[in-house]
């Protein structure tokens, strides 16, 4: 079997070296990662088996991390990863969806077979797929091992991307540009909602340039109308009215990195007040932008944007933007990096961000979003979109 992997060998050492030395200082002897970002991040593992138990151990003496999974997913680690074949376990397929054990019986036992169950082990806590029982099997399992929230340990170590990472955060963003642009004039009177996603997800896959684009780990949010101030509704067989509003949140994923894009639409002539709104979002953003560089910390990013809204008689309640990256279902955003007052993160170059800026009134709501790269210049846009209200006559 082949694959085409995303990543040379050394790339991966590089972040496990760095996720040991943060295991070091926070006290870990051993870690156990189920986020399937992190995984892929770790080990290069890809894969759509994240809704089964899976994990990937990373101990401090070993300088290869662990994969293990069901049976029938062996293969793709094989595949997906450079991974020697004795750090790749399977767990007993009987105990998948068994109503009293758990596949992490088995990780008990090749935690316990390794002697390292007196560790002090880390665990992913609050990431999506590691569940309170998965977790009670662990504790139950080896019961001589401290547990301790790992904290988001993998996840903050992604925020810097190394210059490939960067690579794909770009593609990624021209694809979700061509997506948003081909998008934008399927928007006509009459055409059904789902007609206008089922565009969008065949643009995304399609990619542009010979650079595919792969699922994304959130599907496009539509809204029209009096909707658009609900921001996560999806779409309806519903026809595009006459004239109205139509808030697009889309992304594009190029081997898992995700670059988000919101765009606002208006069918017909826009009010005034809708102008005003879009206007402002544009110059708040452009401030953004202009201050997202090096040494500057994230809660002056979010008070740049919130004095251009202020001046203007808006006011954005809750975070403006977060980190993005590597990604897997249900989410696009590393769950790191919060664009609001009081995150006293310092930017670094490298670092990738999604500003949305989505403003909701009392009868509608507009955003005009930018994913960006900080750069000693400032926010890098990584797409290519006109940042202004859409007009479609």
């Amino acid at each position: 079997m082949t694959y085409d992997k995303p990543f040379l060998p050394d790339e991966f050492r590089r972040r496990v070296q760095d996720v040991k030395r943060r295991m070091e200082r926070a006290g870990l002897d051993l870690l156990v990662c189920q986020d399937p970002a992190n995984m892929g991040w770790l080990t290069g593992y890809d894969a759509w088996s994240f809704q089964y138990p899976q994990a990937v151990l990373v101990r401090l003496e070993l300088d290869v991390p662990i994969w293990m999974g069901r049976l029938v997913d062996v293969n793709s680690a094989f595949v997906t990863t450079d991974l020697p074949p004795e750090n790749i376990f399977s767990y007993s397929d009987h105990l998948v969806n068994h109503p009293e054990l758990h596949p992490f019986d088995d990780l008990c036992e090749l935690i316990k077979s390794r002697g390292w169950d007196s560790d002090r082990i880390g665990v992913e806590m609050d990431a999506h797929y590691y569940t309170a029982r998965g977790h009670q099997h662990l504790v139950k399992g080896i019961p001589n091992a401290k547990f301790f929230d790992s904290c988001g340990l993998v996840n903050w170590a992604r925020l810097i991307k190394s210059k490939a990472e960067i690579g794909y955060m770009r593609e990624a963003g021209r694809i979700v540009s061509n997506t948003m642009l081909e998008i934008i004039p399927t928007l006509r009177p009459g055409v059904p909602q789902y007609q206008i996603a089922a565009e969008v997800y065949s643009s995304q896959i399609r990619g542009i340039d010979g650079k595919y684009g792969d699922y994304t780990s959130a599907c496009p949010l539509i809204q029209f109308g009096d909707n658009t101030n609900a921001p996560h509704l999806t779409w309806t067989d519903k026809p595009l009215p006459t004239s109205g509003l139509v808030l697009l949140e889309l992304a594009a994923a190029r081997r898992h990195y995700h670059a988000p894009l919101a765009r606002t639409v208006y069918i017909g002539k826009p009010p005034e007040e809708v102008k005003r709104l879009a206007k402002v979002i544009v110059e708040g953003v452009d401030a953004v932008l202009e201050i997202a560089k090096p040494g500057v910390v994230v809660e002056e990013v979010d008070a740049a944007w919130q004095n251009i809204l202020k001046c203007n008689g808006y006011v954005k309640k809750g975070r403006s933007g977060y980190s993005i990256g590597l990604n897997y279902p249900p989410d696009w955003n590393e769950r790191t990096v919060s664009i609001r007052s009081g995150d006293r993160t310092v930017l670094q170059a490298g670092m990738c961000f999604h500003f949305q800026t989505g403003i909701r009134l009392e009868d509608f709501g507009a955003a005009i979003s930018e994913s960006f790269v900080v750069t000693e210049a400032g926010g890098e846009r990584l797409t290519d979109v006109d940042r202004r209200l859409i007009v479609v006559d």
